[in-house]
């Protein structure tokens, strides 16, 4: 009878631990040797944005074309001069066109993202984005992308240029935004020269 009491009590503590397990996840946040790491939907990620681009294009063209064409007829009777007829055709055409373009762009930015999900093979996929607006100018940057668990690092954050299949947009809108651009007016005469 002992020992049958003895199985169950055994038997009642094995099942009351395996029905309070717990994540290992769950408790990392509280743990002294291990970093806090966004790896499940919804954590927050730092993304420090440092990207540089810069492009350049130069082309030339030149082209020439000439035609001549002349007739001349002169002649004379005896003492008599006979009016001479002189004719001449010339043709010209000639171009020369030039362009080029040059881009320069740096963003320096840190924003927060989330994880919308973990793929297959672990990586996350991350999107977020950030508003600002100052005196009526409005700056949107918004990022979206996938980035391995192992670009990380220990403070929760990643750099841009890790995260494959970027994507940041970085719109601004207001009175400086409408001061670039040319006036109604100025388009419709671009539009019909």
């Amino acid at each position: 009878m002992k020992k049958k009491i003895i199985n169950l009590v055994t038997l009642l503590i094995i099942f009351g631990t395996v029905s309070y397990t717990q994540d290992m996840r769950q408790n990392s946040m509280n743990s002294l040797f291990s970093d806090q790491k966004a790896s499940r939907v919804g954590d927050a990620i730092t993304i420090l944005v440092v990207e540089s681009s810069q492009a350049s294009n130069n082309s030339e063209t030149s082209g020439s074309r000439e035609s001549n064409l002349s007739l001349g007829v002169s002649g004379g009777v005896g003492t008599t001069p006979i009016p001479n007829v002189d004719g001449r055709i010339a043709t010209g055409n000639d171009f020369q066109g030039s362009g080029g373009t040059r881009t320069v762009g740096l963003i320096r930015t840190k924003i927060s993202a989330t994880i919308d999900s973990v793929l297959a093979n672990g990586n996350l996929v991350i999107r977020g984005s950030r508003k600002i607006s100052i005196n009526s100018e409005e700056q949107l940057v918004s990022i979206r992308g996938i980035v391995r668990t192992a670009d990380i690092t220990s403070d929760n954050s990643v750099y841009s240029y890790n995260i494959s299949e970027a994507e940041i947009i970085f719109e601004g809108s207001g009175m400086i935004d409408s001061m670039q651009k040319p006036g109604w007016l100025s388009r419709v005469f671009h539009w019909i020269f």
